[in-house]
């Protein structure tokens, strides 16, 4: 069912990005998207690398922290270590950053081009194991198609 959900999102998300290379309108309207069409999720959004550190881009939920350390909570791991971090339980997690305490769970996904760091696509849940490989797969496809979108400066 699950593998379904994002078959139909993934189309969803690519139509939205067809056409338009810009990355912030094409992020905005990924997170949005996503928050309004994944179950059970309360923060979806991205972080840029700037500065050698992540800066807040487009996103759907509560305010969030701004600024990001590189190896420092989940998405300096994953932006760090350029691996996807999928995280049942956010508070078992060293280092943990609680910019919404009504997160439990949490998946970041880095986004790379040409073995350069463009940002992570990071999204939290009020639910405690919430995210699996059919999410790592479903949305990392849709991480593809976003930096695909992307063209050279």
């Amino acid at each position: 069912m699950k593998q379904q959900d994002y078959k139909t999102l993934i189309g969803q998300a690519q139509s939205l990005i067809t056409g338009e290379h810009d990355l912030i309108a094409n992020m905005a309207n990924i997170s949005a998207l996503l928050f309004n069409q994944l179950e059970h999720v309360n923060w979806a959004g991205f972080y840029l690398f700037k500065e050698e550190q992540l800066v807040l881009g487009p996103f759907q939920g509560q305010p969030a922290c701004i600024r990001i350390p590189m190896g420092q909570g989940v998405c300096g791991t994953a932006a760090a270590q350029r691996q996807t971090q999928v995280v049942a339980d956010v508070h078992a997690f060293a280092g943990h950053i609680a910019c919404d305490a009504a997160s439990n769970s949490e998946i970041v996904i880095p986004l790379i081009k040409d073995n350069a760091l463009i940002g992570v696509l990071d999204i939290d849940s009020p639910e405690f194991g919430r995210f699996d490989d059919e999410d790592k797969a479903g949305l990392t496809a849709i991480c593809d198609a976003l930096i695909t979108s992307i063209q050279p400066s």
